[in-house]
């Protein structure tokens, strides 16, 4: 198991990326829970935020791919709006121990 982070470095709402091993990952905070998933658009494997730790539309509601504005939404990742509708971020697994977020 791997120490990802502590659960007060993301603020709520709002998310911070990762990257572990070399590899790329999100860390979403919304309505009191964690979601944590490979940064990486289904569509074209590219990251999804356009600045550090901006992942979410401006309204907090959805995770948004910087390069063609699809919509996922957090507690799934599944995207419900651009080219890659109905694809889905890959979610990677995590437990919440002693207020940090720990991969499996």
């Amino acid at each position: 198991m791997t120490v990802l982070c502590k659960t007060s470095d993301i603020p709520a709402p709002g998310a911070k990326g990762f990257t572990l091993d070399g590899r790329a990952l999100v860390a979403v905070h919304h309505n009191g829970r964690f979601f944590v998933y490979e940064n990486r658009c289904p569509h074209r494997g590219v990251p999804l935020e356009w600045q550090p730790d901006q992942f979410l539309d401006v309204e907090a509601s959805f995770i948004q791919c910087s390069t063609h504005g699809a919509l996922f939404k957090i507690d799934t990742g599944e995207c419900i709006a651009g080219p890659c509708h109905g694809q889905a971020l890959s979610r990677i697994a995590f437990e919440q121990i002693d207020g940090q977020l720990v991969l499996l």
